[in-house]
């Protein structure tokens, strides 16, 4: 049986530590899909997610990008990650934000992943967040009149000082 928590970590890495499109589609299965749920972005067969990674993803991350995790999951065909990825938004990054020039704010925004394989590579990945928080820390939503938190969502993940139900008041 393949160690999927450790094949995702490789995944993971050569998109964000190596930067590299060509090695990251060497973890990805013959067919894969890439589904950014909040804005339906990624791509769906090899050239669709290749041509993804190399114009819109891999090279729009920032450089102080960092992902700290919360928890993982594996079961014999699937890994589910949660975690959080913080940096600077001070490039176009359409992948996520389309047709948004970059603001220069920080931003904290929680993930969860859904990973399943084929064998030792990557089939696809669901990748889910608040699209709510993350216009918000970009100053793009005012959150003052709507149920939307901003980065408290992931303080709330990582602080356990921070009081809750304080959007109730």
């Amino acid at each position: 049986m393949n160690d999927l928590g450790a094949l995702f970590d490789r995944h993971i890495a050569t998109e964000f530590v190596d930067k590299d499109p060509d090695a990251t589609m060497a973890t990805m299965a013959d067919n894969p899909t890439l589904y950014h749920v909040p804005v339906g972005t990624g791509g769906r067969g090899r050239d669709q997610v290749a041509q993804f990674y190399r114009d819109h993803f891999i090279p729009a991350w920032p450089p102080d990008v960092e992902i700290t995790p919360l928890s993982r999951t594996v079961d014999s065909a699937r890994v589910v990650d949660e975690f959080i990825v913080n940096f600077t938004h001070d490039r176009v990054m359409d992948f996520w934000l389309p047709r948004i020039p970059p603001t220069g704010r920080k931003v904290s925004l929680p993930h969860v992943v859904i990973v399943g394989f084929e064998g030792d590579k990557v089939l696809y990945e669901h990748i889910y967040w608040d699209q709510a928080s993350l216009l918000v820390q970009l100053g793009l939503l005012d959150p003052s009149s709507l149920p939307v938190t901003g980065s408290d969502q992931a303080r709330g993940l990582t602080d356990a000082s921070l009081p809750l139900n304080w959007i109730l008041q």
